[in-house]
């Protein structure tokens, strides 16, 4: 069957929580019936009395087994998965097999590790069974109005299933769909994984900075959401969706209560330990194997892992000698944050704390990157980054206007399929900004840290554009030891030309064995 021949009137979709039942609903509205499967079938109710409201509920039905879903639907059958990563996705291919025929298509919309993509893409293709692993973006919102979608397979697969995700994707301001070709095999999911280490990295600097400014600076929420409105509408953070939101959750009152919503939240980050979310571990696990360096990412993982676990930090104040050992105890810190001293203008330091917040999301963009650069090669990805980026410029929670479009696109629009690496740190305009946004990042680190603010991704940050720029590192000391006691072997000063990671020539005997 030829692509432009192909055109989706029946799909299942299975999963249907909040993102799959937000799919759901998007696809019903684009002229699309939809077939529901979930173990709930109150989750299934829920989803159906939702799109009753929005005058598509005829579009929708529900089917309690595999063989009653699967007669539901057209040749080629069409699915849609949004599953909890891990065994759930090989169960439910398992139970479809014996439904399934040459040429049905499925669409795994959950946040599943490239690697069990790639596996079942393996299982599916003996069979002709055509099986697209597709990040999703956006949160349930965006899944319900139109998220970023990134998809991974073969061309022929892609070509089939893309007319069907254009209609429902994210439009970016020129109306072209945040839906592409973005590689092969488990490529999408790569991808999304690394978004949402991205991801990680930029909300812990806009947090950081939300935690100076309501302590160090003594700022009210108000004031706040102005300060973050002003940041989105120009300069080099405008048109950053979590920026934007940032303005939003600053200035949001319970209707219920009239006080604000985010005054009674917990500061507890639970996701890695629940397993809601694997991304953040994989995306940084996948940096330490390729050896990129990407602290933005890692430290900001690190703070979520040590947010999450909110009663060990309150028995760890007691043993510091605060508090009682109680999570809800009125001792709030051991190393409380103080109010900055020596800012005599405060419209100059929230300009530096901007630039600060800005580089360091900057940074995150470009080590992620810099991750999937790594991974496409060793992994015969074939990414697409020029349709990658289109991905990233709306219905994603990455959305950065300036980032993606002025700073990046330039740069992977002009690269060669046989590029050896591209690093967007070899650019000039890259360089140029993380350059300009250096000293202002010194400033606030240098600030916070004086006054024992918690600022670990934005000082990973200032830390990475020190060591990464630099080739008089401390580590000479460091090499030192490891041929003292190990026989490692180093390079001499000036017999290393090309400076690869490749093993040294020399060993010197610090010590007779």
């Amino acid at each position: 069957m030829a692509s432009n021949d192909y055109d989706v009137k029946k799909l299942a979709v299975i999963g249907c929580g909040s993102m799959g039942g937000g799919m759901a609903q998007l696809f019903a509205e684009n002229g699309i019936h939809v077939s529901l499967q979930d173990p709930s079938e109150e989750t299934m109710d829920g989803v159906i009395a939702s799109a009753k409201k929005a005058g598509v509920g005829d579009k929708l039905s529900k089917h309690s087994d595999y063989a009653s879903l699967c007669r539901s639907l057209d040749t080629p059958k069409v699915f849609v998965w949004s599953l909890p990563h891990g065994s759930v996705g090989d169960t439910v291919l398992g139970g479809l097999m014996p439904y399934l025929e040459k040429g049905d298509i499925i669409i795994d919309c959950g946040n599943e590790h490239w690697e069990n993509t790639e596996r079942r893409q393996g299982k599916c293709v003996t069979k002709g069974i055509r099986y697209v692993g597709c990040g999703v973006s956006g949160g349930y919102q965006a899944a319900r109005r139109g998220p970023s979608m990134c998809p991974g397979a073969d061309d022929e697969t892609l070509s089939l299933v893309l007319p069907t995700l254009r209609k429902v994707a994210a439009k970016d301001p020129q109306g072209n769909p945040c839906v592409g070709r973005v590689g092969t095999g488990g490529a999408g999911h790569y991808c999304k994984m690394i978004h949402n280490g991205i991801e990680h990295g930029m909300m812990s600097a806009i947090a950081e900075a939300w935690g100076i400014m309501k302590t160090g600076l003594g700022m009210s929420l108000d004031e706040m959401g102005d300060v973050f409105e002003q940041w989105n509408a120009e300069g080099e953070l405008k048109g950053t969706f979590l920026i934007w939101i940032s303005r939003d959750i600053c200035r949001t009152k319970d209707p219920k209560t009239g006080e604000r919503v985010l005054d009674s939240v917990e500061d507890k980050v639970v996701q890695d330990y629940t397993g809601e979310e694997g991304t953040g571990i994989w995306s940084n696990t996948e940096a330490v194997d390729k050896h990129v360096p990407a602290p933005t990412l890692t430290t900001a993982h690190y703070l979520r892992l040590a947010s999450g676990d909110r009663h060990q930090r309150a028995t760890i104040q007691k043993a510091f000698g605060v508090g009682t050992g109680k999570p809800n105890d009125d001792h709030t810190s051991v190393f409380p944050p103080q109010r900055l001293e020596g800012i005599p203008d405060r419209a100059a330091f929230l300009e530096s704390l901007r630039l600060a917040v800005y580089t360091a999301c900057l940074a995150a963009y470009c080590q992620g990157m810099i991750i999937i650069d790594k991974a496409d090669k060793a992994y015969h990805f074939n990414v697409n980054y020029a349709e990658l980026l289109q991905i990233w410029r709306a219905g994603c929670i990455i959305q950065a206007d300036y980032i993606s479009n002025n700073l990046l696109q330039p740069i992977y629009a002009k690269r060669s399929a046989k590029a050896a690496e591209t690093n967007p740190l070899y650019e000039p305009d890259v360089a140029s900004d993380l350059k300009r946004g250096f000293p202002a990042l010194r400033t606030v680190v240098a600030k916070g840290v004086e006054r024992d603010h918690v600022v670990p991704a934005l000082s990973a940050t200032l830390e990475y554009l020190k060591y990464q720029t630099s080739t008089e590192l401390p580590t000479s000391f460091y090499e030192a030891q490891l041929d003292y006691f190990g026989k490692h072997m180093y390079d001499k000063k000036g017999d290393d030309e090309a400076g690869k990671p490749e093993t040294g020539k020399h060993h010197f005997e610090w010590k007779p064995a």
